[in-house]
């Protein structure tokens, strides 16, 4: 997924309401960016941190510019925009790149199903079950290496899970893809610390039948593409 305005750098003064940023942009001008994130964002929102926004002209948005990368001291990246996964996600199984998935001709984003719920892909193709995939951006890093999800409480992650579940026991496919927005990253673990409910209820899922997927990325100034899998830690 190329980004469809060319990025600019910038620092971080600071992340606040959730979903805005005000930086400093390499000419010196302070401005006010969109974050598209509604998580804790633990270790990307640190005050001069190098940050990357994606400028726009149009004329219904109020900001000007959306957060959509950090950058680290080490030259990895991590992607912060939480819509990206779903755009890159889609683009994949269109050209059929993910092999668990890639059976499927038919994808449909947004649908609804189960409890006033809507599942972020509805994979379909004759002779197979309908497969229910339900897309996770984790970007949470505190050991080398390691990224973990949730990065808080996510009591709509939770409902999501036994939505799945459900999905299974009708006959159904469902699997939880967890897309890893960061380059420094190659194993993936749930934090159960911070969210030990999130964990069980995934442990649950994973007994009644539900897939895990896990994938990294690879994410520069240009584009945002899906990588190879990872393994679970």
């Amino acid at each position: 997924m190329e980004f469809s305005t060319p990025l600019i750098r910038a620092t971080l003064i600071r992340r606040y309401k959730r979903f805005l940023a005000d930086c400093c942009l390499e000419d010196g001008r302070e401005i006010t960016a969109h974050c598209a994130n509604p998580g804790s964002m633990m270790g990307l929102a640190e005050p001069g941190m190098t940050v990357w926004l994606e400028p726009n002209d149009d004329p219904k948005k109020k900001l000007k510019y959306g957060w959509r990368l950090v950058e680290h001291d080490d030259g990895h990246f991590t992607g912060v925009d939480t819509s990206v996964p779903n755009r890159a996600l889609k683009t994949a199984l269109m050209a059929r790149e993910i092999p668990e998935l890639a059976a499927y001709e038919t994808v449909r984003p947004e649908m609804k199903y189960g409890d006033k719920s809507r599942i972020d892909f509805l994979l379909t193709q004759d002779g197979l079950p309908d497969c229910y995939v339900e897309v996770k951006s984790v970007t949470l890093s505190r050991e080398k290496g390691l990224a973990e999800f949730p990065d808080s409480v996510t009591a709509r992650g939770t409902k999501h899970l036994g939505e799945l579940v459900k999905m299974v026991d009708a006959g159904h496919r469902a699997v939880m893809f967890y897309l890893i927005q960061r380059t420094d990253c190659s194993r993936f673990a749930l934090a159960r610390d911070i969210d030990p409910t999130y964990a069980a209820a995934f442990e649950r899922a994973q007994q009644a039948g539900v897939e895990r997927l896990i994938y990294a990325t690879e994410i520069s100034p240009q584009a945002i593409t899906i990588g190879q899998p990872l393994p679970p830690a």
